[in-house]
């Protein structure tokens, strides 16, 4: 089975996998109690989607607060990304959020800063 999907709750995100479409989905906060726990199965998807897809990956992220152990996964994660981009891999990350919440822009942005792949940060309202 190549998908997955974790139910989000209170302290984490909801996560769907399509490995289909290329796409990986994360919304809501993030700050659980284990967040290798929660995030060693995103990254051991996104790890083997590169390795064997030979297609285009796309996260979508409407995430809306990331404690600090969330934080550093979500580099790790744009780790990955930017080797598979500087190896020609074609990624791409989709930060939406709402225009209310400040906050999430100035994070977005700070990812953004470090990343030469497609990063686009999206408004809705």
């Amino acid at each position: 089975m190549n998908d997955f999907s974790i139910a989000g709750s209170q302290s984490s995100p909801a996560i769907q996998s399509d490995w289909e479409n290329g796409v990986l989905a994360m919304q809501g906060d993030s700050y659980p109690e284990n967040s290798y726990e929660l995030f060693h199965q995103v990254i051991e998807w996104i790890e083997r989607y590169l390795a064997e897809a030979g297609r285009p990956l796309r996260l979508e992220l409407h995430l809306l607060y990331l404690n600090t152990s969330s934080i550093k996964a979500v580099m790790d994660i744009f780790d990955m990304l930017e080797a598979a981009h500087q190896e020609g891999k074609a990624v791409a990350v989709n930060w939406h959020y709402d225009r209310r919440n400040e906050r999430v822009v100035e994070l977005a942005e700070e990812f953004k800063e470090d990343c030469t792949f497609p990063f686009m940060i999206l408004s809705h309202d």
